[in-house]
């Protein structure tokens, strides 16, 4: 008998309680093991290796980017379609066909290894999708999507230390990534088998978020239809902040070195960790606010809040008014806001709020794929126009522009949307004395 089934009784009751934590920390634990098969090669720095010159880095981002973008194209169909049953099985063939890749780049010579990183990252772009069909379409969505979305910062700091740590002790470059997957094997097959003994959606879940499913070309058709002029906003400003982040997770080895903390292999977990509490708390509150409309404006609220804590940190900062860890720190928690509600929680509630029977993945992926090709194009413009900055002032500038556009497009969104509410019924109820109490908490 499933230990988290809905049977009546107080242990049913409790387990019901506890099924939002239990939920999000098996999908948390999940995605961060994937994490050990994706980022633990950008840890290292490939010193004095190039091709073409271009530096060899940079080909191995550029090529696992590619990849992982490539995925996500095919995720915009494969995903929305696939049968729940089978979800556990994909997620553990597509992360040992990326495993198995790594393999070939430990054994293979540098020129062929990239393009073991390129099929790295083939299969590895649908894996967020599948965790996140387990837990989408529930009231405490928020909750559950902002635990496993805080893997983005936990899991890439916890990985990113374990590589530095192997590489401190005399593993090579090459070997590295491949060992680092090895270590987090045992507690992917445990938290997969937790995570495929959640139970579905409830009647209730159902009524307040709106029925989940597989989407058919036509329903995703319909609904590119009726969106097309929202979306046109927050997918641009979903590849800015996904070149942003991904930046700061392929070269933040780099710009700790620029900063003075090249040889440690804690600042990751130092700086990544008090992010990633401040993002989880902010954006699983949003599960405490019922009314679907009003959090969903509360979700452009908070990417707002993140781009402009982004943008200020860097000024303070660039002005020398900032320490490096607290700069560090600050620009990270303002991306990780505006990001994390983008994958995931920001599309929940609009589906929620306007009603959309279908999957948050279709849309997901649909801004996913543009933000890693994004990723890509800045990488190949950085290289070849040959910018005389070195990694930390280019992410200055980037974080900058970024931001302020990010701030126009978002204000668009929140517009675009609220009228798109109201024209169709959507708008806010008025809150009560006690909703209005609840939504304070």
């Amino acid at each position: 008998m499933n230990p988290l089934s809905s049977s009546s009784g107080p242990t049913s009751r409790w387990s019901s309680k506890l099924l939002p934590l239990v939920a999000g920390i098996a999908a948390f634990c999940v995605y961060s093991c994937m994490y050990a098969f994706r980022k633990p090669f950008s840890a290292a720095s490939y010193e004095g290796m190039s091709w073409l010159g271009i530096d060899y880095k940079i080909w191995l981002v550029i090529a696992q980017v590619l990849g992982y973008a490539l995925s996500k194209l095919w995720g915009i169909r494969m995903v929305p379609e696939l049968q729940p049953s089978r979800r556990a099985s994909a997620i553990l063939w597509l992360i040992g066909l990326s495993w198995l890749a790594l393999l070939g780049f430990a054994l293979a010579p540098p020129v062929p290894g990239i393009v073991f990183l390129f099929l790295n990252g083939l299969p590895l772009g649908m894996v967020w999708g599948l965790v996140f069909g387990y837990i989408e379409g529930r009231q405490a969505t928020e909750l559950m999507g902002a635990i496993l979305a805080s893997s983005f910062i936990f899991a890439s700091g916890v990985v990113k230390g374990v590589g530095k740590a192997m590489l401190l002790a005399g593993v090579s470059d090459h070997w590295m990534p491949f060992l680092t997957g090895l270590v987090f094997v045992p507690p992917l097959l445990l938290s997969l088998r937790v995570l495929t003994r959640i139970p579905p959606p409830s009647a209730e879940d159902i009524a307040a978020r709106a029925p989940r499913g597989r989407m058919n070309r036509e329903a995703r058709r319909q609904f590119m239809h009726r969106f097309l002029p929202g979306l046109l906003l927050i997918v641009p400003l979903y590849v800015l902040l996904t070149v942003l982040r991904d930046f700061r997770e392929n070269f933040d080895t780099e710009i700790f070195r620029d900063l003075g903390f090249g040889r440690s292999a804690l600042v990751f977990g130092e700086v990544d960790t008090p992010i990633g509490i401040g993002v989880l708390m902010l954006t699983a509150s949003l599960s405490l606010v019922r009314d679907n409309m009003r959090a969903f404006m509360l979700n452009h609220a908070l990417i707002a809040g993140g781009l402009c804590c982004a943008a200020l940190s860097t000024l303070l900062f660039a002005h020398h008014q900032l320490p490096p860890l607290t700069w560090m720190t600050l620009v990270g928690f303002g991306l990780y806001l505006g990001y994390i509600p983008l994958n995931g929680m920001f599309f929940e509630r609009m589906m929620a709020t306007y009603r959309v029977a279908g999957t948050v993945s279709f849309v997901m992926y649909l801004a996913d794929a543009s933000g890693y090709l994004g990723s890509v194009a800045v990488l190949l413009v950085r290289q070849f126009l040959a910018l005389q900055l070195n990694w930390t002032q280019f992410f200055e500038r980037a974080v900058l522009i970024s931001s302020l556009l990010g701030l126009v497009l978002i204000a668009l969104a929140a517009r675009w949307f609220w009228w798109h509410g109201r024209q169709n019924g959507h708008a806010p109820a008025p809150l009560s004395p006690l909703k209005m109490e609840s939504s304070r908490l």
